[in-house]
């Protein structure tokens, strides 16, 4: 086994405890002490964009990553001391492929006059990533293949990524290259800095994770995600084969409920039992 441990999570109810569960006290600080050990690399892998990936680091004090993925898997980012930020412009080049030369702009002319998508505002759209804001009440189905057809004709291939908002009570689609995903930005990063699925470890909490939690790669489903996540994420992980590398947390572990970052660090610990000394429980 590697000295080194790769911890990649999504931030929104996941690390950042946004959501309607409690909190378990102490939880964050555990794992502030975890990552900020030498041989933790720290990427958080999530739906935000950079300004919004700073935001939630100041407002929740979150550790500095050494990685984000961001833009659910369009953009990937360097952290380097003090700081600076610097963006892998090579994964971009590789993702665009799939858009077939079509910007953004052009795929939201292509859809732009079906009723069931309501463009999501500017800040939240980027070169890659076209993001809408649909009813829970639509037929998820046959939008899907709307929006694919128009897609196909124009040579487009894409990833179309459904989850939803539980604070504001709304679905979300992100429309992205076929390889811009949470799961292929992570493989990339793994492999760029030579890590592999025994010392990596993924956490998430909802429908745009499914694709990494049920991957080779060990992940943890916190508790306080939705049941109809954990299930079809058991379903799923366990038609791949990988039942064994998703771990759902329920609680228990050093007295903490399981939800967030009590969550993650109960996932981590199953599956390195070594960070248990890392994390700073007496």
């Amino acid at each position: 086994m590697s000295c080194r441990l790769l911890i990649c999570t999504d931030l929104d109810r996941t690390l950042i405890p946004n959501g309607s569960q409690p909190e378990s006290p102490g939880a964050r600080a555990h794992f502030s002490t975890l990552v900020a050990r030498s041989e933790v690399t720290l990427s958080y892998v999530s739906g935000r964009h950079r300004a919004l990936v700073e935001q939630a680091v100041g407002e929740f004090d979150l550790p500095i990553p050494d990685f984000v993925v961001g833009d659910v898997g369009t953009t990937i980012y360097h952290v380097e001391p003090a700081q600076r930020w610097q963006r892998q412009t090579a994964w971009e080049t590789e993702i665009a492929k799939d858009w077939n030369g079509h910007s953004r702009t052009d795929l939201e002319r292509l859809l732009r006059d079906l009723p069931e998508l309501k463009l999501q505002e500017d800040s939240k759209q980027n070169d890659y990533k076209l993001s809408y804001y649909v009813s829970l009440r639509g037929e998820q189905d046959a939008v899907s293949e709307m929006i694919r057809h128009r897609l196909d004709r124009a040579g487009v291939e894409a990833r179309l990524t459904w989850s939803v908002d539980d604070l504001q009570g709304i679905g979300l689609l992100d429309i992205v290259p076929a390889r811009a995903s949470k799961f292929h930005a992570i493989e990339a990063l793994m492999k760029l800095h030579g890590f592999c699925n025994e010392d990596s470890v993924f956490c998430g909490d909802s429908g745009n994770d499914i694709e990494v939690l049920t991957s080779p790669i060990p992940a943890v489903l916190v508790a306080n995600s939705r049941p109809d996540v954990r299930k079809l994420a058991r379903r799923i992980a366990d038609e791949r084969g990988n039942g064994d590398r998703l771990y759902i947390a329920r609680g228990g572990f050093m007295g903490m409920n399981g939800n967030y970052s009590g969550g993650m660090l109960e996932g981590i610990a199953h599956y390195q039992p070594r960070a248990i000394a890392w994390m700073g429980f007496d």
